[in-house]
């Protein structure tokens, strides 16, 4: 039996139709995987249509079992030497002036996937000049030295999604630390100063207002200057419950204290995910920065 959502969300989400053939075709010639069909986005047609996508490396398998996505979990394979190339030929083809690239979670290998992030980095900018280059990385379990890889090579933007607030993270992220990540984007933004470093939350699990703006308060101190906030929606019954559909006068809440509070760009609604229009919100964070 499906939830019944409310009608500010029912209006909004896009469904699947025949104008999102033609980019996922493409993807699956270049044996490539976006998040947006991965984690079942409820923005997939929009930016489909839009030939816009979030590329995933490192396969569609995750190592880890968080009970709010939909990424399919166990053995993933080994990495895809041509994934690198494959992605730039498809970010040529789909025209992309700002490319987002993020990973399932890779514990099995040693540098959990930076290597792969730092390659395809490096030619993303030598076969699509004058795009720019986002990356959403997972935790990399603390790997420092990893890290350094991935910040080497000089990402535009680098994303890491604290998902949850830090009393939920048993329950939503049981594999996941609240404090490596924090750690991670302040480590990131230490390593290069002119870094662009961003995060994104989930609200409707049962988080208390203080909490979230508790953590806004973690991410500036951390140096982070872009936020992204959304509802969590239930990807399937084997997935955590929807505790609460947040309505949107309290997305605005939170955009307007994030913004008072000293972050350069926020985007906060219900549908906002953290690749959501991400070319204008790193335009914009640029432009504030």
């Amino acid at each position: 039996m499906r939830e019944r959502k409310p009608d500010w969300l029912k209006d909004m989400i896009a469904l699947d139709r025949n104008d999102l053939r033609e980019v996922k075709l493409m993807l699956r010639g270049l044996n490539l995987h976006s998040v947006c069909e991965g984690a079942r986005c409820p923005n997939i047609g929009e930016c489909f249509a839009s030939k816009t996508a979030t590329f995933m490396i490192l396969g569609d398998t995750c190592t880890r079992n968080c009970r709010f996505c939909a990424v399919r979990k166990g053995i993933p394979s080994s990495p895809d030497r041509f994934e690198p190339e494959n992605i730039a030929k498809a970010s040529n083809l789909m025209g992309l002036k700002h490319i987002v690239v993020t990973s399932v979670t890779r514990d099995d290998l040693p540098d959990g996937g930076a290597n792969q992030f730092k390659e395809v980095i490096r030619t993303l900018r030598r076969e699509c000049p004058g795009t720019t280059v986002e990356v959403l990385i997972p935790d990399l379990r603390g790997d420092w030295k990893a890290l350094a890889e991935i910040v080497g090579e000089h990402p535009d933007l680098l994303n890491h999604n604290l998902e949850t607030v830090p009393s939920l993270y048993d329950s939503v992220r049981p594999q996941a630390d609240y404090g490596r990540s924090i750690k991670l984007l302040k480590r990131a933004k230490e390593m290069d100063s002119a870094l662009i470093t961003k995060s994104g939350i989930m609200v409707g699990l049962g988080e208390k207002d203080e909490e979230v703006l508790g953590v806004m308060d973690d991410l500036l101190e951390a140096g982070c200057s872009v936020l992204t906030i959304g509802q969590y929606l239930r990807p399937s019954l084997e997935h955590l419950p929807v505790v609460e559909y947040v309505r949107p006068e309290k997305f605005e809440f939170y955009r307007k204290r994030a913004l008072e509070k000293g972050f350069s760009f926020v985007s906060s609604g219900p549908l906002v995910r953290s690749s959501y229009h991400a070319a204008e919100l790193f335009t914009e964070s640029k432009t504030r920065k």
